[in-house]
């Protein structure tokens, strides 16, 4: 199947951007509100330097100078479709969604987006950061394993034994640690480590927010608008407003 094109027009200009098939949810999803002309008129709500510009809240059309935004939605949300080959590029076209503690499952909104922009990592920066990730991962797990040792933690609350709940919680995050560089280490491949360092990106996103597709031109657009002026909610503080039409073929 032909990728498809959306053109996304700006005050500032027009931006072109290709819908990957490998996330065929997310890619339906958007040709259908585009087609709908759902995002005309919405606003880019959501701007912050060196890293993306987000859009897509519904309530923007109508929304007054000052007002908070950013929770507005359709309704439903979109099951995550990850990939490795799939990540937080600069010019990347992402899923926004709402955070791990009501959404473990990292389930996409039906509407809201953001654009990456980034900035530029060396390849320590990165090394980092995967241990940084792996330790995230290493969380899981721990919350795995206390599931698995409920009884016992019942029973030393019951008991009022701080000893052996301080013992208890150390060696299950030896061991959930120990799984998670075992089992599951974060890593990113090469091609990630040369988009990061090479044009910039956002990579401690990579795995928990859907990457569904990428700017192809007019990314000089999108580097202007997040220079704008933002008010303490990171909204502009003039307004942008946004146009998306399915590109002629």
């Amino acid at each position: 199947m032909t990728e498809k094109i959306l053109l996304l027009t700006l005050p500032g200009g027009e931006v072109r951007i290709k819908l990957y098939n490998e996330t065929p949810r997310h890619r339906d999803n958007m040709l259908k509100l585009v087609e709908e002309g759902f995002y005309d008129g919405t606003l880019f709500h959501r701007v912050i330097r060196d890293f993306m510009v987000q859009g897509g809240d519904p309530d923007s059309r109508t929304a007054q100078k000052g007002d908070s935004l950013g929770r507005g939605d359709v309704g439903y949300t979109i099951p995550a479709e990850f990939s490795p080959r799939l990540f937080h590029k600069k010019g990347a076209l992402c899923a926004a969604r709402q955070g791990d503690e009501v959404n473990p499952e990292k389930a996409s909104s039906g509407c809201q987006f953001y654009i990456v922009t980034g900035k530029k990592y060396n390849r320590s920066q990165l090394r980092q950061m995967e241990e940084q990730m792996t330790l995230q991962r290493a969380q899981i797990f721990f919350q795995q394993l206390a599931k698995e040792r409920y009884e016992d933690i019942k029973r030393l609350r019951q008991e009022r034994n701080r000893n052996g709940m301080y013992a208890l919680q150390e060696e299950l995050a030896a061991q959930a640690e120990e799984m998670a560089r075992e089992k599951d280490p974060f890593r990113f491949s090469e091609e990630q480590i040369e988009a990061y360092t090479s044009e910039g990106g956002a990579p401690f996103l990579d795995g928990s927010y859907t990457v569904f597709g990428e700017v192809i031109s007019g990314m000089d657009v999108i580097e202007e608008l997040e220079k704008v002026k933002t008010d303490r909610n990171d909204r502009p503080a003039e307004d942008v407003p946004m146009r998306i039409t399915v590109a002629e073929e």
